[in-house]
C-alpha cells in the first residue's frame, strides 16, 4: 500500500497554497490531499474553531488511512495543528508528520504582537492587500506566487484562528509522538524561536534548514521542499 499524504495550509491562507506539491505528487502518482480548514478558502463563511479544525485533520488522516500510511504535512497554523493532533492523547493513524514553519509556542508575547500585527495589517487599506502582494512579488517565484492568494485571504478568521492556538498544549504533545517527525524551516524564518525546544521535546525529529528562504518556504523555494517530501516518503515506505 502506498504512503498517502494529507497537507493542511496555514493561517489565512487556504488548500491552494500546496499547488506545486500537489503537482509533483500526483506526477509522481502518490495520492494527496489538501484540507480546507473551517473559515478558509471553499469554508469562508464558517467560523473557526479548534475543534473543527482537528476534526477536518482527523477525518482527512482516516479517510487516507484506508488507503495506505499516511503521511501528515502542516505549514505554519497547520503545522502547530497537526503536531497537536498526531500527538493526541489516542493516537492517531499517522505513520509520520511534517512540521513546516511552526517551531513556535503559540502564546505570551510572541502571540499577541503577532495578533496585534496582523489587527494593524486588516486595518490598512484594502486590508493591507497591496502590502501583501508586493511581498509576494518580490520574493517569491513566478511560478507559485499566487498559490497563496488563489484560494482567498481569511482576513476574518486570524484573530479566532490566533487566540485558540494558545490552547494547544504541544509541549505535551510533541513528547506523546513516536512516529517518524521532521520540523522544516526557512533559514529566515520568524518562527524558528523555539526551535531548540521543539527538538528536546521530540528528540527523535530530523530537522531541516533551508537556505535562503522565508517562512513561506514551500512556494519560495518548491523544488527544495519537494526533496524533503521525498525524503520523507522514502523514510515510511523503508519503514514499512
Amino acid at each position: 500500500m502506498s504512503v498517502q499524504v494529507v497537507l493542511v495550509h496555514g493561517i489565512r491562507t487556504s488548500a491552494t497554497m500546496w499547488r506545486s506539491q500537489l503537482s509533483w505528487l500526483a506526477e509522481n502518482g502518490i495520492p494527496a490531499t489538501a484540507v480546507d480548514l473551517p473559515a478558509h478558502g471553499t469554508r469562508m463563511q464558517e467560523d473557526f474553531t479548534l475543534h473543527e479544525a482537528l476534526h477536518t485533520i482527523d477525518a482527512a488522516v482516516r479517510a487516507a488511512a484506508e488507503h495506505g500510511p499516511v503521511l501528515l504535512v502542516g505549514h505554519s497554523m497547520g503545522g502547530l495543528l497537526s503536531l497537536a493532533y498526531a500527538g493526541g492523547e489516542d493516537p492517531p493513524p499517522l505513520a509520520g508528520t511534517v512540521a513546516v514553519s511552526c517551531t513556535a509556542l503559540p502564546r505570551g508575547t510572541a502571540l499577541r504582537a503577532y495578533r496585534v500585527l496582523a489587527g494593524a495589517m486588516n486595518s490598512l487599506p484594502g486590508r493591507g492587500q497591496w502590502l501583501t502582494d508586493r511581498v509576494l512579488a518580490a520574493t517569491l517565484p513566478v511560478d507559485t506566487r499566487g498559490d497563496f492568494a488563489a484560494g482567498g485571504y481569511a482576513f476574518d478568521a486570524q484573530d479566532a484562528a490566533l487566540s485558540s492556538l494558545a490552547t494547544l498544549d504541544l509541549e505535551t504533545a510533541l513528547a506523546r509522538i513516536r512516529e517518524p517527525l521532521w520540523f522544516v524551516n526557512g533559514q529566515f524564518d520568524q518562527l524558528r524561536v523555539n526551535e531548540a525546544l521543539f527538538q528536546r521535546l521530540a528528540p527523535h525529529a530530523e530537522l531541516i534548514v533551508v537556505p535562503r528562504a522565508t517562512h513561506l518556504v514551500t512556494a519560495m523555494r518548491p523544488s527544495v521542499f519537494n526533496a524533503v517530501l521525498r525524503l520523507a516518503l522514502a523514510t515510511l515506505n523503508a519503514g514499512s
